[in-house]
C-alpha cells in the first residue's frame, strides 16, 4: 500500500469509527436607545428577523424556553411571517406581531433580543441596527457578507454593551469542547493540520432565465443593502446563496461550521498569512456563480487549516462520516469528538451532550458578560472572515490545467497533505466525467494578508471585495457612535 493510499486509509477507518460513537436608515430615535437590563425573573422579550428554514428552527427553539417570548416575527415575505407565527401558536405560545419591515421590531422599546436568520447579505446591517437601537443580538453564520461588515459588528457589540452572539452552534457542544480542552492541554501533541470537509449534493439551480418575484415578497426590503441587479435563478428563496451579490457559496453556507472548529481546536486568530483556493461550478451550467467544488488552504505558519467542498456526486470521505473536522496531532488524532491514536485505533470518545445555543445567548443577555457566551461575536466574525477570504482568492482566479495548479501548490509552504487534497479532488472530478486536464478548473490567487489589518497585502482588487456597495438608504454605519 502506498503512503497515500495508507493514510486515506487510516482516515476513512478513524472517521467511520467517530462517526459510530458520536452517533432603509435608521430611525432617529433609535440612535439613542439604551438597552434595557431584563432581571432574573423577567421573561426575555425578543423578534425573529428571517423566516425561512433557519427562521422557523429559531422559533421553534425559542418556543421550549419558557422564559423567552417571540413577540412578533419579521420577514419581507409575508406569507413565510404568517408561516412562522402560525407554528408558534400550534405550540402553544401567543400569536406574536408580523411585520414585513425589520424597522417596526427594532422600534419597540418592549423587545430586548432579536435572532437575525436573514438571508447572508443582511446579516450585518440587521445587528448593527438592533445593537445601536438598544437591543441584544443573536445572528446567524455567516455572520457577515464581507470582512468590514464583520468588522462593525464586532465594533457595534463592543462600544455599545451589547450582547452578541453568532450562530456557530457546534461551540455548544460539549463533548466538542471537552476534546478541544484535550489538545490544548497538549495531550494531542503537536498539532498542525486540521481538516474541514463538507460534501453534499448540490444540483443546478436553473437558469439563467427570469425569476419571478412571490407576490407576497416586498422585493425592496428583501434586496435591503445588496445591489438591485436582475435575479436570473428559476427559485427566488434559498438559491440566493450561489450569488455573490446575496450569498457566499457552500464556504459560507455550511463550511464555515466545520471552519470555526478548525480555527478553534487549532487555536488561531486572525487571517493568517496567506490563502489559496481552487475549484469550480462544474457538471452544469446554471444561473449560480459560487463554485460547487471548492478547495481553500489557510496559512497560519506552523499551522494549517484546508477546507474542502464538494457538491457533485461523491463518496463521502469515508462511507460512515460525510462531513466534519479532524485534527492531526503527532500523539493522536481526534475526529468528531473521538480520540484515536496514530494507527487508527479507538483510544476514547469525549463525553458530554449538547448545550441549547440560543439558551446560552440568552444566559449571556441576563448576565450581561461577554464570558458566558459559547460563541462571541468575535469568534463568529473571525470564523467568516476565513470564508470570505477563501472566496476572494477563487473569484481572483482563472482557469488552469491540473498541472499548473500542481505548480502553484507545489509553491506553498504548507502541510503535505495539501497536495494529497488535490489528487483525490481530480479522482473525484474524473468520476464526474470532468477533464481536470482541459482548464475545467479555476486556480484561485495566491494572496498574502496583513491579519491585524484583515486586508491583503499589495493587491487593490482584492482589498476593493473587503466591502461592497450600499444601496440607500440601506447603508452599514462607516462608524459605530456611542
Amino acid at each position: 500500500m502506498n503512503s497515500i493510499t495508507r493514510r486515506q486509509f487510516l482516515e476513512d477507518s478513524i472517521l467511520a469509527t467517530a462517526a459510530a460513537a458520536a452517533t432603509a436608515s435608521i430611525p432617529a430615535s433609535l440612535a439613542a436607545a439604551e438597552s434595557r437590563a431584563v432581571s432574573a425573573n423577567d421573561k426575555i422579550t425578543v423578534g425573529i428577523i428571517g423566516c425561512g428554514i433557519r427562521g422557523k428552527q429559531h422559533a421553534s427553539a425559542l418556543a421550549r424556553i419558557s422564559d423567552c417570548d417571540v413577540a412578533a416575527v419579521c420577514d419581507p415575505d409575508g406569507d413565510r411571517a404568517n408561516e412562522v407565527a402560525n407554528e408558534l401558536v400550534a405550540q402553544k405560545r401567543p400569536k406574536p406581531k408580523i411585520v414585513q419591515d425589520l424597522r417596526t421590531i427594532l422600534d419597540d422599546s418592549s423587545i430586548h433580543a432579536v435572532f437575525i436568520a436573514a438571508p447572508n447579505h443582511w446579516h450585518a446591517l440587521a445587528a448593527v441596527w438592533a445593537m445601536q437601537a438598544g437591543k441584544d443580538v443573536y445572528v446567524e453564520k455567516p455572520v457577515s457578507h464581507n470582512i468590514r461588515e464583520g468588522e462593525r459588528i464586532v465594533q457595534a457589540a463592543r462600544k455599545l454593551g451589547r450582547i452578541c452572539q453568532g450562530g456557530t452552534q457546534n461551540r455548544s457542544n460539549s463533548a466538542l469542547a471537552e476534546a478541544i480542552r484535550y489538545m490544548h492541554a497538549g495531550k494531542l501533541g503537536e498539532v498542525k493540520l486540521a481538516r474541514s470537509i463538507v460534501y453534499g449534493r448540490r444540483g443546478s439551480i436553473g437558469g439563467p432565465g427570469k425569476c419571478e418575484i412571490p407576490a407576497s415578497v416586498d422585493y425592496n426590503l428583501w434586496l435591503g443593502p445588496a445591489a438591485d441587479i436582475p435575479l436570473t435563478r428559476s427559485q427566488f428563496h434559498y438559491d440566493w446563496h450561489w450569488v455573490w451579490n446575496t450569498g457566499n457559496g457552500e464556504l459560507g453556507n455550511n463550511n464555515i461550521h466545520s471552519l470555526d472548529v478548525c480555527r478553534w481546536g487549532l487555536g488561531v486568530k486572525g487571517l493568517g498569512r496567506a490563502v489559496f483556493s481552487y475549484g469550480g461550478r462544474l457538471g452544469y451550467r446554471d444561473a449560480g456563480e459560487a463554485p460547487n467544488t471548492q478547495v481553500c488552504i489557510y496559512d497560519f505558519g506552523a499551522k494549517t487549516i484546508v477546507a474542502e467542498t464538494r457538491g457533485l456526486k461523491t463518496e463521502p470521505f469515508n462511507p460512515n462520516f460525510k462531513s466534519g473536522w479532524i485534527f492531526y496531532g503527532t500523539q493522536g488524532i481526534i475526529s468528531g469528538s473521538s480520540l484515536f491514536d496514530l494507527d487508527g485505533n479507538l483510544v476514547r470518545t469525549f463525553e458530554g451532550g449538547n448545550q441549547d445555543h440560543f439558551a446560552n445567548f440568552l444566559k449571556g443577555v441576563r448576565s450581561r458578560k461577554v464570558s458566558d457566551l459559547n460563541a462571541d461575536i468575535l469568534e463568529g466574525h473571525q470564523s467568516t472572515a476565513l470564508c470570505h477570504i477563501g472566496n476572494i482568492s477563487y473569484r481572483l482566479g482563472d482557469r488552469a490545467s491540473s498541472h499548473e495548479i500542481e505548480i502553484s501548490l507545489g509553491r506553498l509552504n504548507v502541510h503535505e497533505k495539501v497536495r494529497e487534497t488535490f489528487e483525490r479532488t481530480r479522482t473525484h472530478l474524473a468520476e464526474n466525467e470532468i477533464d481536470t486536464d482541459g482548464y475545467a478548473l479555476t486556480l484561485g490567487q495566491l494572496l498574502e494578508l496583513n491579519s491585524e489589518n484583515e486586508d491583503f497585502l499589495d493587491h487593490p482588487g482584492a482589498n476593493a471585495l473587503l466591502t461592497r456597495e450600499y444601496r440607500k438608504p440601506f447603508i452599514l454605519p462607516s462608524r459605530i457612535e456611542v
